[in-house]
């Protein structure tokens, strides 16, 4: 009996410090605040002289890949969006200096991939990833939080900004709805108005990510907006551009 005791004891521990824990973002977070301004301008020269912090905390987030047993939904939503944005980072330093992210496509010599977005090379846990991956397959498959479109950017100018600091679990939802606002009130990447809104493509393409039972997508922007949108009023989309976001 009290080898068994012990058995069982020992193989709690050994289940218990195989559970992934929750990564500090504080590598990332001071990356962030040294190397992106207020209004999201990129300092990819910065990140790159950077670059061995960098690699630390991308190992940081491949060695603790969430546990959806243990981590609560922000732990797991703020994980993935900082994965997402850093990875961005580590791509276009690595094929830096570039004029546009969609440069990528033409230099990567990868049978079947052609955008930056589908190359596979994002060490998580045991398993590789892309950027696709990651939006599409985990932050809106799982979690449903139009919010996270205006977390996430992909290194262009009409995209939004890369906030200059990480995301927390603490205060994500403060976070995703300044985020929100921000985008918003942006005029070179939305023209609000009440009767002939311009609005970012992302709205666009993403048009059933804002839009739930009984909400559409002039709803989702008015709970946002400081300028109220009619219900009948058509939307335009703005041309998007994909200079680089630096």
């Amino acid at each position: 009996m009290k080898k068994l005791i012990l058995l069982i004891l020992f193989t709690a521990s050994v289940c218990s410090s195989a559970q992934s824990k929750v990564p500090s973002h504080e590598i990332w977070n001071s990356l962030l605040k040294k190397n992106v301004s207020s209004n999201g301008k990129v300092n990819y020269k910065g990140f790159i002289a950077d670059s061995a912090l960098l690699s630390k905390y991308l190992k940081l987030l491949s060695d603790n890949v969430p546990d959806e047993k243990t981590w609560s939904v922000n732990e797991q939503k703020a994980y993935w969006i900082n994965a997402y944005n850093a990875f961005t980072v580590k791509l276009i330093i690595k094929y830096y200096p570039l004029k546009s992210i969609k440069d990528i496509g033409s230099k990567i010599q990868i049978p079947f991939v052609n955008t930056p977005w589908d190359i596979k090379f994002i060490k998580l846990g045991n398993e590789t990833f892309d950027l696709n991956n990651i939006e599409h397959g985990h932050l809106r498959k799982k979690f449903g939080d139009a919010r996270v479109h205006f977390s996430l950017v992909c290194a262009s100018k009409s995209c939004p900004i890369l906030l200059n600091e990480a995301y927390v679990a603490e205060k994500l939802d403060s976070q995703l709805d300044t985020q929100a606002k921000v985008f918003l009130s942006d005029k070179n990447r939305n023209d609000v108005s009440a009767d002939n809104p311009k609005l970012s493509k992302i709205f666009d393409w993403y048009g059933m990510d804002f839009k739930s039972k009984g909400v559409s997508v002039i709803d989702f922007i008015n709970k946002y907006s400081t300028t109220k949108i009619n219900a009948n009023a058509k939307i335009n989309y703005n041309t998007y551009s994909w200079d680089l976001n630096e």
